[in-house]
């Protein structure tokens, strides 16, 4: 069993090139899910989409025993956000084949775009490119997650009981019209609930996509920690650190 467990933890937490695969083919599992969520939210919803959802469910559940099951810190697993999520996205998949009453609940499994975060620092070992633009990628990922996040959630609780959203684009469409102050005023939210979504997408979205444009537009800066003050970002062709005057030594490769 506990052999089991250690090549278990080395797929999940390991460094080579099978842990690597491993940990794609599970973002491109998430990737597929969200897919999943939008076309089916086209069509109704019949046994062999209720089936589907159930085999997603499944393996949804068996990835989820298995994080708890090689996690070294089992008395902190429940705390920490992507664990709610895979809740939430269990439950999203399984219940509906109770009854339709609980199918608002499959637009949730877009929390799983949580797991786009796991994945940062093995970009950074593996793509040039991503360290070179690793502001703007994630800054990137925290608006295109909090999009699809708002959406789902507006999807959720107006669906069913709101005319004006029908499916997953329209809640889209809405989420990308507030987000961006368009506001053309043909879908509005119902209730107080509905408002305070509206309000949440509007603050916190203007917020995230400010700070995308400015790590599109500021000036290119380069990680490299200062060995005397401790500062982290630096021009490509910094000599010296501009906070304290020391020697720098940037590895670079060749391209800015």
């Amino acid at each position: 069993m506990a052999q089991r467990l250690d090549r278990l933890r080395e797929l999940y937490e390991g460094h080579s090139a099978a842990a690597h695969r491993f940990r794609y083919g599970l973002l491109v599992f998430d990737m597929v899910t969200i897919l999943f969520v939008i076309v089916t939210s086209f069509f109704e919803h019949t046994r062999a989409v209720e089936l589907a959802d159930l085999a997603f469910g499944v393996l949804i559940l068996a990835d989820f025993v298995l994080r708890f099951l090689i996690d070294r810190k089992k008395k902190s697993f429940f705390l920490r956000p992507v664990i709610w999520a895979d809740m939430v996205a269990m439950v999203s998949f399984i219940a509906p084949i109770a009854g339709e009453g609980f199918g608002f609940l499959r637009i949730l499994r877009t929390l799983r775009l949580f797991h786009t975060y796991q994945l940062a620092s093995r970009l950074r070992q593996d793509f040039s490119y991503f360290r070179r633009h690793e502001d703007v990628i994630l800054a990137t990922v925290n608006l295109t997650v909090f999009l699809f996040v708002m959406t789902g959630l507006i999807y959720a609780t107006q669906y069913g009981v709101n005319p004006e959203i029908r499916n997953y684009a329209d809640a889209l469409y809405f989420t990308v019209t507030t987000l961006t102050t368009t506001g053309f005023g043909d879908i509005t939210l119902h209730g107080t609930g509905g408002r305070l979504l509206a309000v949440v997408v509007m603050i916190v979205g203007i917020t995230l996509f400010l700070r995308l444009a400015t790590a599109l537009f500021r000036p290119p800066k380069v990680r490299h920690s200062c060995q005397t003050c401790g500062l982290s970002l630096h021009d490509p062709d910094a000599v010296h650190c501009k906070h304290c005057g020391a020697t720098l030594k940037i590895e670079t490769e060749g391209v800015l």
